[in-house]
């Protein structure tokens, strides 16, 4: 299979990244070393690597999380990287959310007429089909149901679900919901700050795979 390449404008964002790797805590360096090794491990099987980040909603964190996770993942040549998000409960994929990672490069688009809870097409590689970006819950497909790793990001689902069925690893790694700026003037800059540590994290963990 041919490596998908990603647009120039998110390809040189996550480039970018690097350069704020000495910046993550150690604590969450060690939890992102144990999803890296669970992807080598499945990897060196031949076996898909599927990543479910949760929050509670399913409307901002986890979705970048998802995003920039497969993003990293294709940019650095890890294939078998297959991510997903989901919540606890069922709301929409939050329009701010969509619109920093727009900002970042991302190509999206969403059908009109789709009610409270559209399907985005989130465009990120050419050769890659584009991601489906919608508000789903744990178990609800595509998510995969077992042999995946459950990645809590928020603190209110961490607390809601010690235990995901399924789940071969669960690690907590939360990120400041960025809805505190929600009709601020410093909404953009928030949710571009919180875009920029998930992607800055998630290419950190490509790189250790």
């Amino acid at each position: 299979m041919s490596t998908p390449r990603l647009f120039p404008e998110l390809d040189a964002y996550l480039e970018g990244r690097g350069a704020s790797w000495r910046d993550i805590p150690d604590a969450r360096r060690r939890t992102l070393a144990r999803v890296a090794a669970f992807v080598r491990a499945q990897g060196a099987s031949d076996r898909a690597a599927e990543l479910l980040f949760i929050c509670t909603h399913n409307s901002r964190r986890s979705h970048m999380a998802q995003l920039w996770g497969q993003a990293a993942a294709v940019r650095a040549g890890h294939l078998h990287v297959k991510t997903f998000s989901g919540g606890t409960e069922v709301t929409a994929f939050e329009p701010r959310a969509a619109a920093a990672l727009r900002r970042a490069g991302f190509e999206i688009h969403a059908p009109p007429g789709e009610g409270e809870n559209p399907r985005y097409e989130m465009g990120y590689a050419a050769g890659a089909p584009p991601m489906e970006a919608f508000s789903k819950t744990i178990g609800q497909p595509p998510n995969p149901t077992e042999g995946f790793v459950a990645i809590m990001t928020c603190d209110q689902a961490d607390a809601a679900c010690p235990i995901v069925s399924g789940a071969t690893v669960r690690v907590s790694l939360p990120y400041v919901d960025p809805k505190v700026a929600d009709d601020t003037d410093e909404e953009a800059v928030i949710y571009d700050a919180c875009s920029v540590q998930v992607a800055t994290e998630m290419t950190y963990l490509a790189s250790q795979i």
